[in-house]
């Protein structure tokens, strides 16, 4: 297992090419909890995570026949882009084999740097599979995201820089999807202040690794999660040791909570995460976590590349949820004027109108009919409550639409 001096050298390593990211406060999430909660922001970082850290420290410590054979990563994204962005900086072969489904934000960013792309399986782990034979096929150097010394001790690097912060820490949360990056910073982070407590995060729906620590050994479990960053489906015993040594609890959130902490996140404290990076913020939203015990919490955000497709969805659902937005299909005779008076309402109860359909063919309704679908802006709960009960009082027929 790596020691403090392995962490320390990695960050001499890193030096030339390392942001140390800030760790600021947040306000609202701390008025909110009652405690101090900072945020160790490296959705900042180059490549926007924190996996450069560790694919910069172990690609710096290849041996220079070992560089001019290549490297070879398997990635959903961020360790790609920290794998291929290493290789660039050091002028070495690199490819990185990434799942089918990867977001084209990722893909393109591992090709910016130069490196080769190769999509294949629908998971990290059948990426994971092929580039392992790949790699030995072509006889080029395996960089591994999470099982390597080197890596994680680029990861700890995090840990680190939060105890030279100088602020008093109590507990650290850590996204788990591997295991890499909690294996690193809780190393720092217990041998140096064992009274701090290290929490790990996973999602819902990739378990392989809470499970795993829980049981105490190793087992696989299927994954589905927006967090694509640490959607892994085989538990590690590597990265499990460091769990079982230092590691205090692990809690999961599920999908429902990731998006809610994303859009938190952007709409309270201006910052956009990918769902990895979410995760411990979700933790605490969403009261996973007893804080009774703690003053201040330093919660690492691991990632900022969020595919915008998925960032619009989130979006658009939290609008919904929250009642900011309000989707309505409503049934009215299809005649001269109908419209009108249906739009009359809603400029009566200022909502404001935003997209329109207008629907006279659809077999589900009656001859003489039409459907008219709305999405409107809205003030909230009360103002919703309004607007409805404004819609039956007129004989509309309706159906709000999720």
């Amino acid at each position: 297992m790596i020691s403090v001096k392995d962490i320390w050298l990695a960050q001499s390593n890193l030096s030339e090419v390392l942001f140390k990211t800030p760790i600021t406060p947040a306000p609202k999430l701390s008025k909110e909890l009652g405690i101090g909660i900072y945020f160790k922001k490296e959705n900042l970082q180059n490549t926007g995570s924190f996996k450069l850290r560790g694919a910069f420290n172990r690609i710096s410590m290849l041996s220079e026949e070992d560089r001019n054979r290549g490297v070879v990563a398997a990635s959903a994204g961020n360790h790609a882009q920290g794998v291929a962005f290493s290789g660039q900086y050091f002028n070495i072969p690199t490819t990185i084999v990434m799942p089918e489904q990867t977001p084209l934000t990722k893909v393109n960013g591992v090709k910016s740097y130069g490196a080769d792309v190769i999509l294949y399986g629908d998971c990290y782990d059948d990426a994971y599979n092929f580039a392992l034979q790949y790699a030995k096929e072509k006889e080029r150097i395996f960089i591994h995201p999470f099982e390597d010394r080197e890596v994680i001790a680029g990861q700890g690097t995090i840990g680190l820089e939060l105890l030279q912060s100088g602020i008093d820490f109590d507990a650290v949360i850590v996204p788990v999807g591997g295991g890499g990056l909690i294996s690193g910073v809780a190393t720092i982070i217990k041998s140096l202040r064992p009274d701090i407590d290290v929490i790990g995060v996973v999602s819902a729906g990739a378990t392989a690794l809470k499970e795993s620590y829980e049981q105490g050994k190793p087992i696989s479990k299927p994954v589905k999660t927006i967090a694509d960053g640490i959607a892994v489906r085989d538990g590690s015993k590597i990265t499990l040791e460091y769990m079982k040594k230092y590691v205090d609890e692990v809690v999961a959130v599920d999908d429902e909570e990731i998006a809610g902490a994303i859009l938190f996140l952007l709409e309270n404290h201006k910052i956009i995460v990918e769902g990895a990076g979410a995760v411990g913020v979700a933790s605490l939203l969403y009261r996973k976590i007893d804080i009774s015990k703690y003053k201040n919490i330093a919660v690492v955000i691991s990632g900022g590349n969020i595919d915008v497709t998925m960032l619009s969805i989130i979006i658009e659902k939290g609008l919904i949820k929250s009642n900011r937005k309000l989707k309505l299909l409503v049934t009215l005779i299809d005649k001269p004027g109908s419209l009108l008076k249906l739009t009359e309402i809603f400029q009566k109860l200022k909502a404001n109108i935003v997209q329109i359909g207008y629907d006279r063919t659809t077999t589900s309704i009656a001859y003489g009919d039409a459907n008219v679908s709305i999405d409107l802006e809205i003030k909230g709960d009360e103002h919703r409550k309004a607007i409805e009960e404004e819609l039956r009082k007129s004989g509309y027929k309706f159906q709000i639409l999720s």
